[in-house]
């Protein structure tokens, strides 16, 4: 007989989502974790001494990182470090309860309404990270006899948000407009979300949102981008995947940003019409019941913002160094995903030949983390090298000879 999980507070959805982990008996856990080993699946974390950058210490030893979502070079910004600092002189270093009791800031509200004018949309609301935002927009809006619409390579944050909303989930083929207004139609009438990645993170390749907004609004669906990977890279001023291609509130009524990828810092926002914020601030229970961020964090954020905006340098060096990088990896006979995003994954297929080649470029002085299944599907194991407007056309250079040396070259 199985142990049996008893949980106190946690409503029927979670104790749901949970329920697969209670089942398992205890001492089998050593079992699923050899077999994970046995399958190259096993994961480990590294601890980095020193702050984010182009170059970072594991282990003792300084190594060349191709592996950050810090794009745009933000993490250790002096004027975002100065602005965390001088958060942390006027608030502290927690904010000390839920946003709804008296954890809300007057640093949390300013950044809200300067992320809204940035997005051009009326409100914005600030989540711990993208993940709980995403479970708590979909909780909030949706339940028993809806449906969500998903691409198959989306984000496990938006996958798992429909599973927990109890709504019915259909995936349709990635990328495919066609598909999707073909699932769609076939599908009864009833409350409607259609959920995309703007800029996909294991492929980097970017979602045909026009396309895909159209055929939303065809059927009378509601549209939701998480555009986490495409937020301070993409768009006018690094407004995104959406304002790039040209769409507005009307054409998706909800977008989820993070702060912790471009913009260096830490945390989430879902913007939208003033309905929609007011609504999640009543409903969403990723939003209710959890400590808000640090006020100091909104300060750095706040900071990042103001140079996402001004800096357009930096997104014009970033794609310098993509075509410098996809350049190379071509003369090289690389196998690279269809991406023109700081996002350039490098297929290798079998999940040990992914972690032998990541381990051969940290011999080089290199670290590119490998990703395997689950992440990604069966026999499509990758590098997943990741470009920063921090890095130099130099250190592109090094990387695709590291690569070349590794036995990577066709």
């Amino acid at each position: 007989m199985h142990p049996r999980l008893f949980i106190c507070g946690v409503d029927r959805a979670c104790e749901a989502l949970l329920r697969p982990c209670a089942i398992r008996s205890m001492k089998n856990l050593a079992t699923q974790l050899q077999a994970r080993r046995d399958q190259h699946l096993y994961r480990e974390r590294l601890v980095v001494d020193g702050p984010q950058g182009v170059t970072v210490r594991v282990d003792g030893r300084d190594y060349l990182s191709f592996c950050s979502n810090d794009y745009l070079g933000l993490a250790n910004h002096a004027d975002v470090v100065s602005a965390f600092h001088r958060g942390v002189d006027v608030y502290g270093c927690g904010s000390g309860a839920a946003h709804l009791i008296s954890g809300h800031s007057r640093a949390h509200h300013v950044l809200e309404e300067e992320l809204a004018d940035f997005v051009q949309r009326p409100r914005a609301l600030l989540f711990s990270s993208g993940y709980s935002a995403n479970l708590g927009v979909m909780a909030a809006l949706l339940g028993r006899g809806d449906r969500v619409f998903e691409d198959r390579l989306n984000h496990a944050s938006l996958l798992d948000a429909a599973r927990l909303s109890r709504a019915r989930l259909l995936r349709y083929q990635h990328n495919d407009a066609a598909a999707l207004a073909s699932r769609l139609a076939a599908a009864p009438a009833c409350e409607t979300l259609v959920a995309t990645d703007g800029v996909f993170s294991m492929d980097g390749d970017m979602a045909p949102l026009a396309d895909l907004s159209a055929v939303a609004a065809r059927h009378d669906a509601w549209m939701l981008v998480d555009d986490a990977h495409g937020l301070g890279v993409l768009g006018p001023q690094g407004c995104g995947s959406v304002a790039q291609a040209g769409l507005g509130v009307n054409e998706v009524p909800i977008l989820m940003g993070t702060l912790g990828k471009a913009f260096g810092t830490f945390g989430a926002f879902v913007a939208g019409s003033d309905e929609l914020v007011e609504t999640l601030i009543q409903q969403a229970r990723t939003y209710i019941y959890t400590t808000a961020p640090p006020p100091a964090v909104a300060c750095a954020a706040r900071a990042a913002l103001q140079r996402v905006r001004e800096d357009d340098w930096r997104r014009e060096h970033l794609q310098q160094l993509i075509r410098v990088f996809r350049g190379g990896a071509r003369q090289l006979g690389l196998r690279l995903c269809d991406s023109q995003t700081p996002i350039q994954p490098l297929l290798v297929g079998e999940a040990r030949q992914a972690l032998q080649l990541s381990q051969a470029l940290r011999e080089r002085g290199i670290l590119i983390s490998a990703i395997r299944p689950p992440t990604v599907a069966e026999g499509s194991a990758r590098l997943r090298i990741t470009l920063s407007a921090a890095h130099e056309e130099a250190q592109v250079e090094q990387l695709l000879a590291a690569l070349d040396a590794a036995g990577m070259a066709a």
